[in-house]
């Protein structure tokens, strides 16, 4: 079992930056990609970015791209959400999850985190 756990949510400005963590335990996130997901009121949850088991891959939703990066740090059994240009559509309840041995393209993960809230003003 995988227990995370989301931190860094809050309000900014149009324009401001964020990072998102998703610390981990109970299991190493050696082995485990993570993705991250979000979900704005009255929408369906929607998949924000994904890093594979191995780092060494990465991929983004199209309305990100260049404004967010997802990171892995082993060592610190966390990952990372880096959050810049943030616009109001932004807004929403940002999940993390795991699955492992996943690339960054799977979309279906095992562990999910409760979730940090974060609003963008305009």
């Amino acid at each position: 079992q995988v227990q995370l756990v989301e931190s860094g949510g809050g309000l900014v400005q149009a324009g401001d930056s964020l990072r998102l963590s998703c610390a981990a335990s109970g299991r190493t996130l050696n082995n485990y990609g993570l993705g991250w997901f979000r979900q704005a009121p009255g929408k369906e949850r929607e998949f924000v970015a994904a890093i594979g088991w191995g780092t060494a891959s990465t991929n983004y939703a199209d309305s990100v791209k260049g404004r967010f990066t997802i990171s892995k740090d082993n060592a610190k059994n966390t990952g990372y959400l880096q959050m810049n240009s943030l616009k109001p559509e932004d807004t929403a309840v940002y999940y993390c999850a795991a699955k492992l041995y996943s690339n960054a393209y799977v979309r279906r993960y095992d562990y999910w985190g409760q979730g940090t809230q974060v609003t963008v003003a305009s």
